[in-house]
């Protein structure tokens, strides 16, 4: 057996939100839309990872999801001109990579980072 594919799913009464943080300010695409159940993402091919820790690095709590990006700073001003919080950072860390910390609408820690 092989795993395919890894999905995060976060439940919602509000898949509105779920299209204006993911596919309005990370840019992802509506990939899949059953009208109670929608799916973002990119073509982008990545390789299947779940990570666990005791910390998010740094001291921070651990996110619940981590999103690489290709350009942090411009991420970092769609969050801002959003007037979303930003929790932690944007810092560069010792292990390689640059990143910020908010929280979607639905209460989930995401680091937004993008490597070095």
């Amino acid at each position: 057996m092989k795993v395919k594919r890894i999905m995060a799913n976060t439940a919602t009464e509000d898949l509105d939100r779920a299209e204006a943080f993911y596919g309005g300010l990370l840019g992802l695409e509506r990939l899949m839309d059953h009208g109670w159940f929608r799916t973002y993402g990119s073509d982008e091919r990545m390789r299947v990872q779940v990570s666990f820790g005791t910390e998010g690095g740094s001291g921070t709590p651990v996110p619940d999801l981590s999103i690489e990006v290709d350009d942090l700073e411009a991420a970092l001003v769609r969050f801002e001109e959003a007037d979303i919080p930003i929790e932690y950072g944007p810092v560069s860390e010792p292990w390689g990579v640059r990143r910020f910390y908010v929280r979607d609408p639905f209460g989930k820690l995401v680091n937004i980072l993008q490597h070095e």
